[in-house]
């Protein structure tokens, strides 16, 4: 191990967010930012009416606990509601896209793993953003 293994606290509002796929979405614990090695972990804001585009991860399980607000989160096409304190487990493969329907804003703690032998292979878009007006057919 590398004399910089060491444990890291982060800071959600220190990190840059990612909105190519919709939401707020911060990366906190990954390998590049503390040098994590079997997966990472990050926190998304969700607002009224937004969505994250579809995608799947061919490589990583997901783990997701909404903290507030509620998710629709569509599986492999099929709708499932995620109230506030609960958990969601997405398996390799399986398509994922997460919607926020209602009238507050969603806030989410999700851990991928285990990593992907290369960063862009861990990741797979089925669909591109749409602009905000419009949201995706259900």
């Amino acid at each position: 191990m590398a004399d910089d293994y060491q444990p890291q606290i982060r800071s959600a509002d220190e990190m840059p967010a990612d909105n190519r796929r919709g939401g707020d979405v911060r990366t906190l614990l990954s390998p590049k930012t503390v040098g994590s090695s079997t997966g990472f972990m990050g926190v998304a804001t969700i607002g009224p009416g937004d969505w994250i585009a579809e995608h799947y991860h061919p490589f990583s399980e997901e783990f997701i606990y909404v903290v507030s607000g509620s998710l629709v989160a569509e599986l492999d096409s099929e709708r499932h509601d995620v109230p506030g304190r609960h958990g969601l487990f997405i398996p390799i493969n399986v398509k994922h896209r997460l919607r926020n329907e209602s009238d507050e804003d969603a806030f989410i703690v999700f851990h991928l793993g285990p990593l992907a032998p290369r960063p862009p292979m861990g990741h797979v878009d089925t669909e591109q953003r749409q602009p905000a007006a419009a949201a995706p057919a259900s």
